[in-house]
């Protein structure tokens, strides 16, 4: 289940989701200075920061199911450089802003799984383990399973010019459209 959370996640913080590319450096950025508004940068999107909050929560809770000795400041240090790998990922492939902000909300969601484990363990004691992985196997199928309806669907999640993050849906004459619908990467144009 550990693997296929981090293809997913791998695949999202990377990719968001499209075809896997190298780009051609005009979204490589790095932005140093968390949350806040920079020259070249915006002030972090309170979605996106919701968003890697969430997305790493399960990442804390698989190693600390993994790992239920290990002290907690150890798995919080894993999930931070874990973080900091997919920033530098992102900068290696040119496939989008390197940031500070991501790394800050990635510990603390891996931080928060770290801490949802301890709190069922309070409750549950010895049944903490067989609970806890029935739910995060169900989670998972459930992920993938969304992650597969996604990627069907006409909904794309991408990057603006401005380096910023958007989720639209490409204009086909109903519902939602972005103003510059971001390209399906790896599409023919």
């Amino acid at each position: 289940m550990l693997v296929a959370y981090l293809v997913l996640l791998a695949w999202t913080v990377l990719w968001k989701l499209e075809i896997p590319f190298a780009g051609d450096g005009s979204e490589r950025q790095v932005k140093l200075v968390p949350f806040v508004a920079t020259a070249r940068a915006g002030a972090s999107a309170p979605v996106e920061v919701l968003a890697n909050i969430l997305l790493f929560v399960p990442f804390g809770v698989y190693l600390r199911l993994l790992a239920p000795s290990a002290r907690w400041w150890r798995l919080a240090g894993v999930v931070a450089g874990t973080s900091l790998l997919f920033e530098v990922g992102q900068y290696s492939l040119a496939v989008g802003r390197s940031d500070l902000s991501d790394v800050a909300a990635n510990t603390a969601g891996g931080v928060l799984g770290l801490g949802l484990v301890g709190l069922v363990r309070l409750r549950l004691r010895d049944g903490t383990r067989p609970v806890m992985t029935r739910v995060c196997a169900a989670l998972t199928v459930l992920s993938v399973a969304a992650v597969g309806l996604f990627v069907a669907s006409p909904f794309r999640y991408g990057l603006q010019p401005s380096g910023d993050v958007i989720v639209c849906r490409a204009p086909d004459g109903n519902g939602l459209s972005c103003p510059h619908p971001p390209p399906r990467r790896g599409a023919a144009p």
